[in-house]
C-alpha cells in the first residue's frame, strides 16, 4: 500500500531539562542537514520535561526551515481554544513552520494530579472531536464564533491571529473510533513504531480509509507520519530500527511502499546527536532515492 505522497524526515527529541542541549543541536542538525520535521512529545506532569509550547518556540526561534509540531498535545491540559491561539501565533511568529499534532490523553493519574479531568475512553473521543471543531472555528476568518459542546464552548469568542500557512492538525491516535475520526477530519495520522509495528499497520490504515471515503475523501488526503525509536549501528541487525544504514534504508523504503507511510520522526535510543547526523546525511536521503526508483 503506497499513497504516493512525499515522503518526509524529521527528529522526535527528548523534551528534557537536563538534555536540553541535545534537543536544540538535534532540531539543528534536522534544519541544517535536511530534514523537514521537528516533533515533541507533551507531557506536562512529567517533571524532568521542560514545557513543549515554551520549548518549540525556542526551537522554532533558533531554525530557519523545518516545521514544529507537538507529538502529541495534551488535550485534557491545554484548552482547545487557547492551543489554537498559541499555534496561530506560532506559526505567525515562524512564518507559517507550526503544524499541530493533538491526542484525546492518557496518563489519566497524572493529568488529575495537575488539575485535569479524568475522562473515561468514550469522554476523551467526544472531547477530542469537539477540539477539533473548536480549533478550526479558531482559525477561522469569522468575526466571531460561537460552539456548545459537552466538554467545550465558545461564547462570541473573535478568532485570531490568522495562522501564516494552512496548519496540519496531525492526530496521535489509535482506538476503532479515533481511527475514522482520522480518516472523517484530520490531515494526518501520528502512530509510533512500538505500539504499531509494520504488521499492525494494514489493519490501522483500513479503519482510516474507510472513515475517509465514507466522507467523501481520498485516503491519501491523510499523510501516515511514524514516529521511530532505535538505532542505527555498524554491525550486525539486532531487529527492527536496530542495525546498520542499508537495514534502515531497506525498512524505512518497506514501509512507505509497502505499509503506507510517508513521515519519519527518529528518536535516537542513545548517542542522539551523533545518532541524528546520520540519519540526515546517511539514512534520509537514501531513502528518498530508493522511494522514488520504486515508484518508477
Amino acid at each position: 500500500m503506497d499513497y504516493g505522497r512525499v515522503v518526509e524526515f524529521g527528529v522526535f527529541p527528548e523534551p528534557s531539562a537536563e538534555k536540553l542541549p541535545e534537543a536544540l543541536s538535534m532540531a539543528r542538525i534536522a534544519d541544517r542537514e535536511g530534514l523537514e520535521l521537528v516533533g515533541i512529545q507533551d507531557h506536562p506532569y512529567q517533571r524532568r520535561h521542560l514545557d513543549t509550547w515554551t520549548l518549540m518556540g525556542a526551537v522554532l526561534a533558533g531554525t530557519q526551515r523545518v516545521r514544529v509540531f507537538p507529538d502529541v498535545a495534551n488535550l485534557p491540559l491545554r484548552p482547545p481554544a487557547l492551543m489554537a491561539k498559541a499555534a496561530a501565533s506560532l506559526d505567525v511568529l515562524s512564518g507559517g513552520r507550526f503544524e499541530l499534532g493533538l491526542g484525546a490523553g492518557s496518563f489519566w493519574e497524572a493529568v488529575q494530579a495537575m488539575g485535569g479531568p479524568r475522562r473515561t475512553p468514550g469522554e476523551a473521543y467526544r472531547a477530542l472531536e469537539e477540539a477539533i471543531e473548536v480549533i478550526r472555528l479558531m482559525w477561522s476568518e469569522e468575526r466571531s464564533v460561537r460552539y456548545s459542546g459537552e466538554h467545550f464552548r465558545l461564547a462570541g469568542v473573535k478568532p485570531g491571529p490568522k495562522p501564516a500557512h494552512e496548519i496540519q492538525l496531525w492526530l496521535g491516535v489509535g482506538g476503532p473510533r479515533t481511527l475514522a475520526l482520522c480518516g472523517r477530519v484530520a490531515d494526518g495520522w501520528l502512530p509510533s513504531s512500538p505500539w504499531a509495528p509494520p504488521e499492525r499497520l494494514p489493519g490501522l490504515h483500513a479503519r482510516i480509509d474507510e472513515a475517509a471515503a465514507g466522507a467523501g475523501r481520498e485516503p491519501r488526503a491523510v499523510r501516515r507520519l511514524y514516529n521511530l525509536f532505535g538505532t542505527i549501528t555498524d554491525g550486525p541487525s539486532e531487529g527492527f530500527l536496530h542495525g546498520p544504514v542499508e537495514q534502515w534504508v531497506a525498512e524505512l523504503t518497506e514501509l512507505a511502499l509497502v505499509h503506507g507511510m510517508d513521515g519519519f520522526l527518529f528518536g535516537p535510543a542513545g548517542d542522539p546527536v551523533r545518532q541524528t547526523h546520520r540519519f540526515a546525511a546517511e539514512v534520509a536521503p537514501a531513502v528518498r532515492e530508493a522511494v522514488a526508483r520504486g515508484r518508477g
